[in-house]
């Protein structure tokens, strides 16, 4: 890891809602999911890891890709143009973050949102550092009730560190 980074206190838990991070510090791991009715491919590692590339915080990606369990188990040779939608090979160098608002500083030590993968998540990353930003977005179906979404920074106040206020209403109720 890296010696400045506080941690954060255990995110205040909002139910029906997808958190993503703007931002994630040097040395991060988070794994992608496969969702379901999906299966990784054999032999493929979920796993990215923000480092540090010619001095600037960036995400080494290894070849990921989920594929529908249907075509997984079915016993057919497998059809080359099932995977016509290889990742666009343009995402392979290191995605071109929205780092535009991070400051010079900030570019060396944290990493942008991941690259989207098909028929994947994120699985949550459940460690936080002071400065970093939450998006909370209330998925969907449970959106009725404004405000839908919402950001919440972990900070330190007076010594403390804090998350700052978050008002996302997410509920089923119509």
């Amino acid at each position: 890891g890296f010696l400045f980074a506080e941690k954060c206190p255990t995110l205040p838990r909002t139910k029906f809602a997808d958190i993503t991070a703007e931002t994630y510090p040097l040395g991060t791991k988070l794994y992608y999911e496969c969702d379901s009715g999906y299966m990784r491919r054999s032999g493929q590692y979920s796993g990215i890891w923000c480092q540090s590339i010619q001095h600037v915080a960036s995400w080494v990606y290894k070849e990921f890709e989920c594929i529908d369990e249907k075509i997984l188990l079915s016993t057919a040779p497998t059809m080359e143009l099932d995977f016509t939608q290889k990742p666009e090979r343009k995402t392979e160098s290191p995605a071109p973050q929205r780092q535009e608002n991070l400051s010079e500083f900030d570019q060396k030590v944290f990493c942008g949102p991941p690259k989207t993968i098909p028929h994947a998540s994120l699985r949550l990353n459940n460690q936080y550092y002071v400065g970093q930003v939450l998006h909370f977005k209330c998925q969907s179906g449970y959106d009725k009730q404004a405000p839908t979404s919402g950001t919440s920074m972990c900070k330190k106040v007076n010594g403390k560190i804090i998350w700052t206020h978050l008002d996302v209403r997410c509920t089923n109720d119509s």
